[in-house]
């Protein structure tokens, strides 16, 4: 054998070496608990021959406990780049069968690398989360490895899409990185996200709390709001990331991409003409309303179980990404509270930092009194949605198809915050409070029973209609429902070039 092809034949033994990780045993054990392997994830959420990695070969650098006997190649994350539907990406997958996934010095500076890499290039970047936070034999040195992750999340917030799937136990460091990103996707009862786990619960304030309880995939999903999608496994969160990225922009300075659409822009729905109750006090679904008018009637839910009063999402608007935001009637009346009002925020500034235009379907009674919602702050969280609206410099358009009362119609993107084009439907009520409040308030119980109702009559015809707010210029059009496709459509083309830039500033106060 030649000295070539002893050289080559050890490049191929280590490549082996590294692809195994923490060997076939610890492979099994990842197999059996449901979970899938870090190369393994990516190769499902990659499209076929596109992943080039990077660091393969690196090592651990610490000597203690014996640390310096126990060196496999790679050091517990795969990272490098890839293609989804043919569009760049640069990711990390943690591998937990080696050390537990937990962060060294030395896999931190892999991630590190390819974080810089991506907003260098104007790349997303997606993680892919299985790890037991720091690695306790290095210490403060991967302590300080955690830190500049995070340094970098927050420098690329903005800037190129971020992505978190948290796919194994992570707890301590191993949340904070996947907090910061854009979205976090769970896997049902393999993966879980808590700062500090069970055991150290109990020792502390002595509560016995499972893991599934204190931060699996359900809790951050419909309790905390901490994470934004749930799968049923591995391999179908990969799908839905892949899904995901399709609607997004690569960076800052990209509009998303544009899907050819072959479903036709002036469809009308006759049922969208009955859609909205008489009687104001019955509920109906918006989502029948949203996957009415959206291209193929393909709406991509953002946190469908978490504040359920709203509705947040992407389309596609004759083949462009829009972000839908939306009162659900359907539940709590479609009123607005602390966690609608932060679930709403959060998505419309990402949205505004990506360019991606915003519709939003107004049917709102005004915000939940009560004192838990005031001892909680709904004045300030409230104010969040109110900031974020306002701050929105992309394309914003409302359409207002039932109750828009009291301050929550000054919130959900009206004229007066910046909306470009506001839209009515014949339904549309748009007032103080509802008639018999505000009938109540003026008169102060003053009115025999017939003359009360005769006011309230007066009250709702005069302000529950749109007409008042189109005499005043506040309403651009009211539409038809069953054309609401076409306006919305013709709306988005006609604010496609919008330039606004707020005032000059370092960055805004927002009421956190």
């Amino acid at each position: 054998m030649s000295s070539l092809e002893k050289k080559f034949k050890q490049f191929e033994e280590k490549q082996k070496i590294a692809e195994l990780s923490g060997g076939q045993d610890r492979i099994d054990r990842q197999h059996k608990a449901g979970r899938l392997t870090a190369r393994e994830r990516l190769s499902f959420l990659l499209d076929p021959e596109t992943f080039v990695e990077m660091d393969k070969f690196v090592i651990h650098r610490a000597t203690d406990f014996g640390m310096d006997k126990n060196k496999i190649l790679g050091d517990g994350v795969v990272t490098g780049y890839g293609k989804i539907d043919g569009r760049l990406v640069y990711v990390f997958a943690q591998d937990f069968t080696v050390f537990g996934g937990t962060l060294s010095r030395a896999n931190a500076d892999k991630v590190i690398k390819i974080m810089d890499l991506a907003v260098k290039m104007g790349a997303p970047v997606i993680g892919l989360n299985d790890s037991g936070g720091a690695r306790i034999q290095e210490g403060v040195e991967s302590l300080g490895g955690y830190a500049d992750i995070f340094y970098r999340n927050v420098m690329a917030s903005g800037v190129v899409p971020q992505i978190s799937a948290i796919l194994g136990p992570c707890a301590g460091g191993a949340v904070y990185s996947p907090a910061m990103t854009d979205f976090i996707m769970m896997v049902k009862n393999t993966s879980y996200m808590f700062v500090t786990g069970p055991d150290v619960i109990k020792t502390v304030t002595h509560e016995e709390v499972t893991k599934e309880e204190l931060g699996g995939a359900m809790t951050h999903n419909s309790t905390s709001g901490v994470a934004h999608f749930i799968a049923e496994d591995d391999e179908r969160a990969m799908m839905m990331l892949r899904e995901l990225f399709s609607f997004l922009p690569s960076n800052n300075m990209e509009d998303p991409p544009v899907k050819p659409c072959t479903d036709d822009i002036k469809r009308e729905d006759e049922k969208l003409d009955t859609l909205i109750p008489p009687d104001p006090n019955k509920p109906y679904d918006i989502l029948d309303l949203i996957t009415s008018v959206v291209d193929e009637h393909n709406f991509f839910e953002v946190q469908p179980h978490y504040a359920q009063n709203m509705v947040v999402g992407f389309a596609r608007m004759c083949g462009k990404t829009v972000g839908i935001v939306a009162n659900q009637p359907a539940h709590l009346a479609g009123v607005l509270d602390i966690n609608s009002s932060l679930k709403a925020a959060r998505f419309v500034r990402f949205c505004d930092a990506f360019n991606i235009p915003i519709i939003t379907f107004e049917d709102v009674p005004g915000f939940l009194p009560g004192t838990t919602q005031e001892f909680g702050g709904i004045i300030k969280h409230g104010a969040k949605l109110l900031y974020a609206f306002s701050e929105a410099t992309v394309p914003k358009i409302t359409l207002i198809t039932r109750k828009a009362y009291g301050g929550a119609y000054d919130v959900m993107s009206s004229k007066h915050i910046g909306a470009d084009i506001n839209f009515a439907y014949p339904t549309a009520e748009i007032a103080v409070m509802g008639a018999e409040g505000a009938v109540n308030i003026i008169f102060r119980g003053a009115l025999s029973d017939e003359d009360k109702k005769k006011a309230v009559d007066d009250y709702r015809e005069t302000f529950a209609s749109p007409y008042k707010a189109a005499e005043l210029g506040f309403i651009d059009e009211i539409i038809y429902p069953r054309q609401t496709r076409f306006k919305l459509i013709q709306a988005l083309e006609m604010t496609q070039n919008k330039s606004k830039s707020n005032p000059p500033k370092k960055h805004g106060n927002i009421p956190l």
